[in-house]
């Protein structure tokens, strides 16, 4: 293997001269890494693995065997226009995952955040916007424009419609089929998907205290379990101090926002 600022890249890599490796950068057999691609100090390219630009990938990655990140999006109005994929730091992408680039019909950037875990197999389309600390299963699904909040966790075989948005803390279960928005810390199941509860394992896992814990559960049996039309449930809400708190602010932020409609 050749050595390159204290890394390693395999003689079989091809790696075009217009790519950018940063330091400690580790390539493995036959990888490829193309044009405009920006890899970031310390990061781990597995055997086979393809890297298309415009792609940036921070530190301390770790892409998988077989992986293909930063390949043109799957939109039939994409004609090779200069959109990208941006990647933060400490992620892992495990054997076959696939990232698509942005196509035109939003900023033009699909952004992955920090300290996430894609297990084999699974996907990220275009235009998709993930925060940090997610887990995406093996073989789960992310269609394009999919927006999935910190701390989510995606179980294997979830397939996600295109312009869903996934709250914080929310848990998708195995084989789940998600077409409409799922809400801050709460766990769907089922084809099509249905509210399961709270994922109560997850906000303890997170560190909620007990108190914060109730908060929840009281924000959930008012936005899920009272009966009332979800605009009345949120102005419950907003009317009652003993609510209130960061934990409110989110399930508000997310449930007015939602435009595919939240499951309930």
């Amino acid at each position: 293997m050749r050595a390159m600022d204290s890394g390693f890249i395999h003689p079989t890599a091809v790696i075009d001269p217009q790519a950018t490796l940063g330091q400690g950068v580790r390539v493995g057999p036959y990888a490829v890494i193309e044009a405009q691609v920006n890899v970031g100090d310390d990061c781990h390219i597995g055997a086979h693995a393809l890297l298309s630009g415009p792609l940036t990938l921070g530190p301390r990655n770790t892409v998988g065997a077989h992986a293909v990140l930063g390949q043109a999006p799957q939109d039939h109005g994409y004609q090779g226009e200069p959109t990208s994929v941006v990647i933060g730091s400490d992620n892992v992408f495990r054997e076959f995952v696939t990232i698509h680039r942005a196509s035109t019909k939003e900023e033009g950037i699909t952004r992955i955040g920090d300290h996430n875990l894609l297990m084999a197999y699974s996907h990220v389309g275009h235009d998709g916007q993930l925060g940090s600390f997610i887990t995406i299963a093996n073989a789960a699904q992310l269609a394009g424009h999919v927006q999935v909040a910190d701390r989510a966790y995606i179980s294997a075989l979830v397939g996600v419609h295109q312009f869903v948005h996934i709250g914080t803390l929310a848990l998708l279960g195995g084989g789940a089929v998600v077409t409409q928005d799922v809400a801050p810390f709460c766990m769907v199941t089922g084809n099509r998907a249905r509210l399961r509860g709270l994922n109560t394992t997850g906000l303890r896992r997170a560190g909620y205290d007990r108190a914060t814990r109730q908060t929840i559960k009281a924000l959930y049996d008012t936005v899920f379990r009272s009966g009332q039309p979800l605009a009345e449930a949120l102005q419950h809400l907003r009317d009652n101090p003993s609510l209130s708190g960061p934990a409110c602010d989110v399930m508000l932020a997310f449930c007015e926002q939602s435009q595919r409609g939240i499951i309930r």
